[in-house]
């Protein structure tokens, strides 16, 4: 990248250099990402860079590309399963990745559930019961349900998801449920967020609750959906939150307090959307709230 600013021969001001960012940004830049924004930064051990979703060094590359399904973009239905049901971990996570897009049958149903219950690889599990959403029905839900209790927590995480694309309000109560019982913040923050799409501001004292939670992922979801109470207690609580010791919270409770609560009512969508998949245990459950 070069060093001209294009503000001439003498460089820029502060001022200037800002004005000439906004009106010609860097393509290969998205500074709202960057973990020092808004923030002061003297120095690279100022800044904060651990999450507690976020494990290195464990998975080969083959675990890795487990999540690409390219290779067995041309396989039949028939061949996924049969990878499902026998393959290796990573052949048995990429068939079920896959097996989301085939066309709804009992055989394809079946087997995702069977893998998503007793496959005895977490990632399968997952996998299996994110696949199954795409072929939303009352067994992916009774699976969805099932999974609630599984011994791992990011299976537990995505069966939230499931519920709430499935069935968000049938399932209310087990959703509920496992706010109060799991002990994984991604699964509490992600019964969290379907709960709030369900009753807004009726979450306040919720809201208000997991915003002191240990979990810097609670407090700064709960700070995101503050945004959409109207209540004094909630900007007095987002106030407090700008001291929050983590950056990513006090960040997003300055913006909530900026925040028109009814437009972001209307507006949220949380971060149980479908979309695409970085990595295991990534993409939705983890991506940092946005006003």
């Amino acid at each position: 990248m070069s060093d001209d600013c294009g503000c001439g021969d003498g460089g820029c001001g502060d001022d200037e250099f800002e004005k000439h960012l906004a009106e010609d940004p860097d393509p290969q830049l998205d500074p709202e990402r960057s973990p020092g924004m808004h923030t002061d930064i003297d120095a690279l051990e100022d800044i904060e860079v651990s999450r507690e979703d976020v494990t290195i060094g464990e998975a080969t590359p083959e675990e890795l590309a487990a999540a690409d399904t390219e290779p067995v973009e041309d396989s039949d239905v028939a061949d996924l399963l049969s990878d499902l049901a026998d393959g290796s971990h990573v052949d048995r996570r990429r068939a079920a990745l896959a097996l989301q897009d085939v066309p709804t049958e009992e055989a394809v149903v079946a087997g995702l559930a069977k893998a998503a219950t007793t496959d005895d690889d977490s990632d399968v599990r997952q996998f299996a019961v994110e696949a199954l959403t795409g072929h939303g029905d009352e067994r992916a839900a009774a699976v969805a349900v099932e999974l609630l209790s599984d011994p791992d927590p990011w299976v537990r995480a995505e069966a939230v998801v499931a519920l709430d694309n499935l069935a968000r309000e049938a399932h209310e109560d087990d959703i509920a449920e496992t706010l109060d019982a799991d002990d994984h913040h991604a699964v509490r923050r992600n019964a969290a967020i379907s709960l709030f799409k369900l009753r807004g501001e009726a979450m306040a004292d919720t809201l208000l609750g997991l915003s002191h939670d240990e979990s810097e992922r609670l407090r700064e979801w709960a700070a995101h959906m503050l945004a959409g109470v109207d209540a004094d207690a909630a900007r007095d609580r987002l106030r407090e939150l700008t001291d929050d010791p983590a950056t990513v919270v006090r960040q997003t409770a300055e913006r909530s307090l900026e925040a028109d609560p009814g437009r972001f009512r209307r507006q949220f969508g949380g971060t149980l959307e479908a979309d695409a998949r970085l990595l295991p245990g990534e993409d939705r459950l983890n991506r940092m709230p946005d006003l």
